[in-house]
């Protein structure tokens, strides 16, 4: 049963860490924590994910056995728990309005069958006082911070039902929320128009001039050109 059991704390450096300690000691699958507060939080690339107390989802979930498309799963219960306008930015921002209200990141050990997922939904949060660097492109769903728990329980129950899903249901439901599908995008090796996603959830953009289409596993991708 996906959320329990589970520990709350009021702050804890970071709930993905806690996550992982618990998982190496034998943790259920499901197994949660969340936190009031998480001083040392973070992203894809290392980057910081910062909150304001009470604000925001922040939690870590031990899976057991999870889908290789994990964070694909992961984008889609977010989205669909954030509403229907919410898109999804390869490979793992739930965005608003253009804006990210949400983040993802997967961590684990697939030779010990387990991942330690960690989501954080700004739920509550107050743009306007977050650092100068995160607010020019981050959002918030607005909502008061009693919202956060039933924005919480609604996830879980979000979580459940995509990951009993196969793969192909799972990628339809991503590939209709893609925020950068149709759109020019640049990455570290070149630019492109992005196509949507394969089997293995991996982006395909199609290269300027005719040369192809290129899938990309990780990495940092952009709007636009560089310098545009």
């Amino acid at each position: 049963m996906l959320g329990l059991p589970r520990l709350h704390l009021r702050t804890v450096g970071s709930t993905n860490d806690r996550a992982r300690e618990l998982a190496q000691a034998g943790a259920p699958h499901g197994a949660l924590v969340t936190a009031a507060a998480q001083t040392a939080g973070r992203g894809r690339q290392g980057r910081a994910w910062q909150t304001q107390v009470g604000a925001a989802v922040t939690m870590s979930m031990v899976l057991r056995d999870p889908p290789e498309l994990l964070t694909l799963v992961a984008a889609v219960a977010v989205a669909e728990t954030c509403g229907p306008e919410a898109s999804i930015k390869w490979p793992n921002d739930v965005l608003l309005d253009g804006r990210k209200v949400a983040g993802i990141l997967a961590e684990g050990r697939p030779h010990e069958g387990w991942a330690v997922l960690g989501i954080g939904v700004n739920v509550a949060v107050d743009v306007a006082l977050l650092p100068d660097e995160v607010r020019a492109r981050a959002g918030s769903l607005g909502r008061p911070p009693t919202a956060v728990e039933p924005f919480l329980s609604s996830l879980v129950l979000a979580l459940d039902r995509w990951l009993g899903a196969g793969p192909g249901a799972v990628l339809d439901a991503w590939r209709a929320r893609d925020a950068l599908v149709g759109r020019e995008v640049s990455w570290a090796g070149g630019t492109g128009v992005a196509d949507g996603v394969d089997g293995e959830g991996r982006l395909l953009v199609a290269l300027d001039g005719d040369a192809g289409v290129v899938a990309l596993n990780a990495g940092e991708v952009h709007l636009g050109r560089p310098g545009a």
